[in-house]
């Protein structure tokens, strides 16, 4: 796994899910701009999953990689499904499903690190 790319993701995902939380306190419902972001962080991620998936056919790979496929499957789809929730529910709580998606996302990516990184990937 890339650790810069790691990192960015998970300093942008962290920092838009606190926005997000913000804004539905604030009972916003989800802007384009919120969506547009989300759609952002998603490609970031969707890079991330790139240069994870290169990983697996060039570098080594994890012993556990039907589990490493399965979160990085989980990982990509997890923003544009997020994007796709928040649209059908134009009030705060689409703006607190992206809110949530953003704070599950750092998490999908450290659990990809660390099985890349224990089991030898």
């Amino acid at each position: 796994m890339n650790g810069p790319l790691s990192i960015a993701v998970i300093v942008l995902a962290l920092a838009l899910g606190v926005w997000y939380l913000v804004r539905t306190a604030l009972d916003r419902a989800p802007s384009n701009a919120d969506l547009w972001a989300m759609l952002g962080l998603g490609a970031l991620v969707a890079v991330l999953v790139v240069v994870a998936v290169v990983g697996l056919f060039i570098g080594d790979r994890p012993s556990e990689w039907t589990t490493f496929v399965g979160y990085l499957i989980t990982t990509i789809a997890f923003a544009p499904t997020a994007v796709y929730l928040a649209r059908l529910e134009p009030t705060r709580w689409g703006t607190l499903i992206l809110g949530v998606a953003c704070l599950v996302l750092p998490v999908l990516v450290l659990r990809l690190q660390q099985i890349a990184e224990v089991t030898g990937g």
